[in-house]
């Protein structure tokens, strides 16, 4: 009959942890796998903060997924629906031709996106810390903000642009807004002679009275020390009402004039989860405990997008969307695969949690493995030696030490790249070859305020 065909849906931890499992484990006569993703790389994404505030390099949290699977062939594109009856996925190519994939078993495993409340221009004005693309950005906006402070000399517009505003106080935000207030107030003190450093403002708004709750009521406390002594000021019971270009309400109508609305507030389940027909439970696909989906033959779940029972809890709470939970699902999932595909019985998921790790900057740091609350340098030490376990190459894990031995020793260069100095993607765009005046237009523009914008 020939080999399988297994597609798996994206490239995040759980679709390649599947497929590096299915390739140790999987003659090429047995299966043929391909994995369907907009990127070939695999993107760490609880070490996104630091390379917003520039402690690592792009290339240490993007690991290439041609030096982790060598034998999974990689389609570029999104899937953007399944006909489960036909076995059979669309996938999107960048060019916007759209393309069907015969599949003998599917594994859906595409994550998670930025959860968008509805809440007025959010959309158009809030920077979100989802994507390597984002943190790149987000750290040019900010320092643009400095630069132009720096020069301007208005203070009711550099207060504007030195206050900072986080909405969400999980890990992505409390992460985010710690190192990121570190580096705007190192900025501002030692680079920046005519800003008052005590004009930088970074607030942290959540809906709950607590940081990061999943860390236990010490250890959350602990980080709301940290971050006040550090001038993070902690805002709890709001959330963002409305967010324009240069202000956001918050829900008790408090107006902050900013420019910077960082969103972190949750993530949502790939919206290709309530396309199949399955169950779903707030948007998550339900999976049995073996990873399968119930009335869809073939077609497997796991990662953020599946809701799968937490049997050290029951069965009735659901693994948390964590990427500890993705790794070993896509793991457990490709051993099911390979037994299904060999005649033998399934087994079903069952993992403890391992405990939680929070970098706060430099030997700033929450640990608590195994139950066991840790702070300080300790904490440091487990933090980073559980990341560099969970990078997926020696590549990544040397880039990621090296950046870190750097930044210890040198520190920052608070150097922007431009990412927000531009509107296109073209030449032009990017050398800004349109913006030069001729002789004409620099004569009016002479005339006119020379104030910068």
């Amino acid at each position: 009959m020939g080999p399988a065909k297994i597609v798996i849906v994206g490239g995040g931890f759980a679709g390649v942890e599947c497929a590096r499992y299915l390739e140790r484990h999987l003659r090429p006569e047995e299966a043929f796998v391909q994995l369907v993703a907009p990127s070939a790389s695999l993107l760490y994404l609880p070490l996104l903060p630091q390379v917003a505030s520039g402690v690592l390099s792009p290339r240490a949290v993007a690991v290439s997924m041609r030096r982790v699977l060598r034998r999974t062939e990689y389609v570029p594109g999104m899937v953007v629906g399944v006909d489960p009856k036909a076995r059979q996925c669309v996938v999107r190519r960048a060019s916007g031709v759209e393309l069907g994939l015969d599949y003998d078993h599917l594994v859906l495993t595409p994550g998670s996106i930025t959860r968008i409340m509805d809440v007025p221009g959010l959309r158009e004005h809030g920077f979100g810390m989802k994507t390597l693309a984002e943190a790149l950005y987000l750290r040019d906006h900010v320092l643009r903000q400095l630069d132009v402070a720096a020069v301007r000399g208005d203070e009711e517009e550099d207060r504007e642009r030195l206050n900072f505003v986080t909405i969400g106080a999980g890990y992505a935000g409390t992460e985010t807004a710690a190192v990121l207030n570190r580096l705007t107030r190192a900025a501002a003190k030692r680079y920046f002679p005519r800003l008052d450093p005590s004009m930088v403002r970074w607030r942290l708004v959540t809906h709950g009275d607590r940081l990061m709750p999943e860390l236990g009521e010490r250890l959350g406390a602990d980080a709301k020390e940290i971050l006040a002594k550090r001038g993070v000021e902690f805002v709890p019971g709001l959330s963002a009402a409305e967010v324009t270009a240069r202000s956001v309400t918050l829900t008790n109508g408090e107006v902050i004039p900013t420019r910077t609305v960082v969103w972190t507030a949750g993530v949502a389940p790939s919206p290709l989860a309530g396309h199949l027909g399955a169950d779903t439970v707030k948007g998550r696909i339900v999976a049995a405990a073996d990873l399968t989906v119930p009335g869809l033959p073939g077609v497997w779940a796991c990662g953020d997008a599946a809701a799968v029972p937490d049997l050290t809890k029951g069965g009735d709470v659901k693994c948390a969307p964590t990427a500890q939970h993705a790794m070993r699902q896509g793991k457990h999932l490709g051993a099911n695969l390979v037994a299904t595909l060999r005649g033998k019985t399934c087994k079903q998921y069952k993992h403890r949690d391992l405990g939680m790790v929070v970098d706060l900057g430099r030997w700033d740091a929450l640990a608590r493995p195994l139950g066991l609350g840790l702070s300080g340098a300790p904490a440091q030490l487990v933090t980073r030696g559980y990341h560099l376990m969970a990078l997926r190459t020696f590549a990544a894990r040397a880039r990621t030490v090296f950046d870190w031995s750097m930044h210890g020793v040198t520190g920052d260069d608070f150097m922007r790249i431009g990412y927000s100095d531009f509107l296109t993607e073209t030449i032009g765009g990017f050398e800004r070859t349109s913006d030069y005046l001729t002789a004409d237009e620099v004569a009016k523009s002479l005339v006119n305020d020379p104030g910068l914008a």
